[in-house]
């Protein structure tokens, strides 16, 4: 029986990913509720702490960038706690406007404070007690891993860069997912236009994105990632924090942004992981050949895997944690 999203969010922490953390024990992995300020708005974070955790020792550690429309509380804390299974102490924040994590209006998703998340996330985790600042790592899931290009192209306390299951955000908000809306483009600038006037002028705000959705609706969808997506989001790791909404007027920011520009910039050591069925690996493949400085890079492609599974499903959760300890581990 699948739990209800009220009956998960009563577990100790909000957890909603599978072997999620019940209880802090001496001893094993704990988990941390943390909040700090980020250009002035109250930042809500937690911190993942190895086995055995002492503050006198130094262990290296990785922040990690939750999905579009995610929560720390799904898979960005399932890939966290199996960071800090093996030795790191890790990080994963609530997005400015999202979550948690305050800022208005909700729901506002610009890269400019996506990126910021990220630095932010670093100046955190970098003085937390027990952590190494000289092995800092960036790991960034879906619109996340975006994200985290970006970051890591000016932000060199990163030693080394992840990303698994890509998304692009800029490139798809622009162009539509797998191009298909290049004949909007301007009509929907000027939607997000008009969005912004209304909100300056004391409109309401209003919202792109699904706020709730049928399970005949789910059922049509005609993408593996909207699909399995709104079944991942809406019924079986559902929270009340999570949403697909976003601002209209953040289209202005979204559709002139892309996480591949100026790519050269980083230097670091990459690591980009895509399953094979995900219908969003066009955007990992466009990606990684543009990386052309990075220090090495590795594209490891998870056989079987869609989008969403990645997030979830244990072989595959299980084949990229595997490749991130041991990335990170080399790199670190």
């Amino acid at each position: 029986m699948i739990a209800t999203a009220q009956e998960k969010t009563k577990k100790p922490f909000g957890l909603v990913y599978g072997d999620a953390i019940k209880e802090n024990v001496k001893g094993k992995v704990n988990i941390h509720p943390v909040t700090y300020k980020l250009n002035g708005i109250d930042i809500a974070a937690n911190v993942y702490t190895p086995a055995n955790y002492e503050t006198s020792k130094k262990y290296p550690a990785v922040v990690v960038a939750h999905p579009n429309g995610g929560i720390k509380e799904q898979t960005a804390g399932l890939y966290a706690q199996r960071l800090a299974e093996n030795g790191y102490i890790t990080i994963a924040a609530d997005a400015a406007f999202q979550g948690a994590s305050g800022g208005e209006p909700r729901h506002t998703d610009k890269p400019f404070y996506r990126v910021e998340d990220i630095h932010g996330m670093a100046d955190f985790i970098s003085k937390y007690p027990g952590v190494d600042a000289n092995r800092l790592g960036a790991f960034g899931i879906c619109g996340g891993g975006g994200y985290t290009l970006k970051a890591a192209q000016s932000d060199k306390r990163f030693k080394a860069v992840a990303t698994l299951s890509m998304f692009n955000s800029g490139e798809v908000r622009r162009n539509g997912f797998q191009n298909t809306a290049l004949a909007t483009i301007q009509d929907r600038l000027k939607q997000a236009s008009d969005a912004r006037a209304q909100e300056t002028s004391g409109g309401k705000t209003i919202y792109a994105g699904v706020a709730s959705i049928t399970d005949e609706e789910i059922e049509k969808t005609p993408t593996d990632l909207y699909r399995e997506g709104y079944v991942y989001y809406y019924r079986t790791h559902a929270h009340p924090n999570s949403t697909f909404l976003y601002t209209m007027s953040s289209m202005l920011d979204l559709m002139t942004w892309d996480a591949t520009s100026n790519i050269d910039l980083i230097n670091q050591p990459l690591l980009m992981m895509a399953g094979s069925k995900a219908d969003t690996k066009y955007m990992t493949d466009e990606a990684f050949p543009k990386a052309v400085n990075a220090k090495t890079k590795e594209l490891f492609v998870i056989d079987g895997a869609t989008h969403i599974q990645t997030y979830w499903k244990p072989e595959y959760v299980s084949q990229a944690a595997t490749k991130l300890v041991d990335f990170f581990g080399k790199n670190i």
